[in-house]
């Protein structure tokens, strides 16, 4: 199916096989990529709104709800802290589009990560046990580094550039993995790097594995802990769902937010993930 974004490449080889349990030892199967929505994730500055199911949910620190970094309710500028919730959403198993079930999510729906019951989420320098290396980007020329890739894929011209693995491109800085943000432009802005910067830390926590290859078989996940920016894309489901795209990361949303943010709703947000998946098809 055509489309106007660039797009990773595929094995070159059409035929490849897999290795199997005996007496099979070894399945021929065909090389195949496409893009497979399998997550959903909300951003919210409430804990426990379950934006993407439509429900509020009770816990244990409800009061801890988001808020802005800052006093300054005139600047828009001003970050925030967002709660984010990641659900299994394998969409193409439950229709049965595909038969080979290697090429597939085959989960279940369900809840699988929720920030609330994360001391790592709200906490800049705890989460340095998890991201070390942040250390290193917080500086001036880390930052200036991300310009081009902000600019490139802005323009529709570039994939992500996963060398850069501390940038998100146009949304800002990927460190910490944390649910602040000291930036702010928008709404929208605010929560997609948010949605971005989850799914990085899910790929450092084993959560996430990489689905996609270039060279030779791809017959199993496997595990990555640098987010491979490239292959991922993203639809707003809600509060007002943006259906006609899907959207690389780290593009600019000034592009299509306009009209997508429901002041009555407050900043509560659901994405649609997808990823590219390589697989052989058995």
């Amino acid at each position: 199916m055509p489309s106007k974004y660039p797009d990773t490449n595929n094995p070159t080889m059409p035929i490849s096989y897999c290795p199997k349990p005996p007496p099979i030892f070894m399945q021929i199967g065909v090389n195949i990529g496409y893009w497979e929505p399998y997550a959903l994730t909300d951003i919210t500055r409430v804990p426990y709104c379950m934006v993407n199911m439509g429900v509020q949910m009770s816990g244990a620190n409800t009061q801890r709800i988001g808020g802005r970094v800052t006093a300054r309710e005139s600047d828009s500028s001003d970050g925030g802290f967002y709660h984010a919730h990641w659900y299994k959403y394998p969409v193409i198993y439950w229709l049965q589009l595909m038969q080979s079930t290697a090429c597939m999510a085959t989960d279940v729906f369900d809840v699988a990560y929720m920030t609330e019951i994360d001391p790592l989420w709200d906490d800049d320098e705890l989460s340095l046990i998890l991201n070390p290396e942040a250390l290193l980007f917080g500086n001036l020329a880390a930052q200036l580094a991300c310009v081009p890739e902000a600019m490139l894929t802005s323009a529709n011209v570039a994939l992500p550039i996963d060398a850069l693995f501390w940038c998100l491109g146009s949304q800002g800085s990927a460190y910490p993995l944390t649910g602040t943000t000291n930036y702010r432009d928008t709404p929208i802005q605010a929560a997609t790097l948010l949605m971005e910067k989850l799914n990085y830390k899910l790929h450092r926590q084993g959560i996430i594995w990489e689905t996609r290859g270039e060279d030779g078989a791809i017959c199993y996940q496997y595990p990555d802990p640098i987010l491979p920016k490239s292959r991922y894309r993203y639809q707003m489901s809600g509060p007002i769902p943006d259906a006609a795209w899907c959207h690389p990361y780290t593009t600019t949303t000034t592009l299509w937010e306009a009209g997508h943010d429901n002041p009555v709703t407050g900043d509560n947000f659901g994405f649609v993930q997808w990823r590219k998946r390589n697989c052989v098809f058995l």
